[in-house]
């Protein structure tokens, strides 16, 4: 969503930033882009693992035996049913096995775990290849810029991601229709869960903007301090429904949750827009 609406308000005449039109979509397109990286590797590392322990305490709910094993297991993980947790090495007490071996073992079941594929996303990978290219001046001097000598593949990945923005458009609008379905959220907490994202949380980033600002730990500049406020209101990150398709776990939950949320954001969002403009010019 960030790069639809900076790259919009820069095209408008007399943009209130007060930066020519080709600088200030210029400089959206890179705040958004950065923003969206950090964004898509804190999803698919942090937040995936809470959710894949939502989801394995819900199967361990369901199912006593399994929660008699695990109760039993201690702090050993259930295979199982905790797929975060590394498969562990089952050493035979009378064989001796020297510790490299062990390492190497282990290694072999990280880099062969489902865990660590799911992580490592087609996203997550493209995020850190951005990363890497940009902040290594000779790699991007070889993508970046008209004289560049591989500029092409710059340009049929800036072609792809141009369509990629209408895409995830569809896909939104296909998981947001299973909230019209209904679910088991009771209405009191969609209430609260749509108080504290579009009128609380809002509010907390100015005060946590205006701190970084005073602890000089920003920069000044207009735009860029209408870009980090502009994130705490803007609707969730669909990756979440999509983790939780994976998971099979909250999907019906989630889709109800986020179609209130993009229905009142029509409204909050537009205020807060206006009122973030106000405040940093």
């Amino acid at each position: 969503m960030l790069l639809i609406i900076l790259p919009a308000l820069c095209k408008e005449k007399n943009n209130p930033f007060g930066e020519v039109a080709s600088t200030c979509s210029a400089n959206g397109k890179a705040y958004a882009s950065l923003s969206l990286a950090i964004q898509i590797i804190y999803i698919w590392s942090v937040l995936y693992f809470l959710l894949r322990m939502y989801a394995n305490n819900e199967v361990k709910e369901t199912n006593s035996n399994n929660s008699i094993i695990v109760a039993a297991n201690g702090c050993t993980r259930d295979v199982l049913h905790d797929p975060v947790g590394l498969p562990q090495i089952q050493n035979d007490r009378n064989q001796k096995v020297s510790t490299t071996v062990k390492f190497k073992q282990l290694f072999m079941k990280i880099m062969r775990s489902e865990s660590l594929r799911k992580i490592f996303a087609p996203a997550t990978i493209a995020a850190i290849v951005g990363f890497l290219i940009g902040i290594a001046t000779p790699i991007r001097k070889t993508f970046i810029g008209d004289s560049a000598p591989l500029h092409v593949i710059y340009s049929a990945a800036e072609l792809i991601g141009n369509a990629g923005i209408p895409s995830i458009t569809l896909i939104v609008g296909a998981n947001l229709l299973k909230g019209l379905s209904g679910s088991g959220v009771r209405p009191s907490v969609i209430i609260g869960i749509l108080i504290i994202r579009n009128i609380f949380l809002p509010i907390s980033g100015i005060g946590v903007i205006k701190a970084a600002k005073h602890l000089s730990l920003v920069d000044e500049n207009s735009f860029y301090l209408f870009t980090l406020l502009i994130q705490y209101a803007i609707p969730p990150a669909m990756n979440i429904g999509t983790i939780n398709q994976m998971l099979g776990s909250g999907e019906s939950e989630f889709s109800m949750i986020m179609l209130w949320n993009y229905i009142l954001a029509i409204f909050t969002l537009t205020f807060w827009i206006g009122f973030y403009m106000w405040l940093v010019i």
